[in-house]
């Protein structure tokens, strides 16, 4: 493929004026989307939070919190007209990068058993489950359970 043609891809801190970017993909993917107060108190509290833009349009977001040895990815998403284009994993390799340099040995995140498409990008990864949340999630008809899953930070390349 010829270079000047592929898109480009920056990852950035994200910031207040990227709310609106983020909360048009949230609402547009996610079925009990976070608030912008969700993700403004993210930021105000020291979470990493990131989004990922392609020829500067904003396609994808994460916050994670980093705690004494472990990051626990708290939302990741990519817009879904950009999905399959692997930005989601770009996004995943960022946000275990960021752990693994804020000193965590490890990756927690949770994700609903009818995520069919995280639940595969996260097994590629190699992640493996260690638990259950009974009734986790809201879902259409009452809870759903969350999946906890780990993934070892000092496997990353960068």
């Amino acid at each position: 493929m010829n270079a000047l043609l592929e898109p480009h891809i920056e990852m950035l801190p994200m910031c207040q004026s990227d709310l609106d970017e983020v909360l048009t993909i949230e609402y547009s993917v996610c079925p009990f989307p976070w608030s912008r107060a969700n993700f403004a108190d993210s930021m105000v509290s020291g979470y990493s939070c990131w989004v990922c833009r392609m020829d500067g349009e904003l396609v994808g977001y994460f916050v994670l919190m980093l705690a004494v040895d472990d990051a626990h990815l708290l939302t990741i998403s990519i817009a879904e007209k950009r999905q399959r284009m692997g930005l989601g994993a770009r996004l995943l390799r960022q946000a275990m990068r960021v752990g693994r340099d804020g000193g965590a040995k490890a990756l927690l995140l949770e994700v609903r058993p009818s995520n069919e498409k995280g639940l595969a990008m996260y097994r590629h990864f190699g992640f493996q489950q260690i638990g259950v949340r009974r009734g986790y999630y809201p879902a259409e008809n009452g809870r759903e359970d969350a999946l906890v899953l780990t993934h070892p930070l000092a496997e990353v390349t960068a």
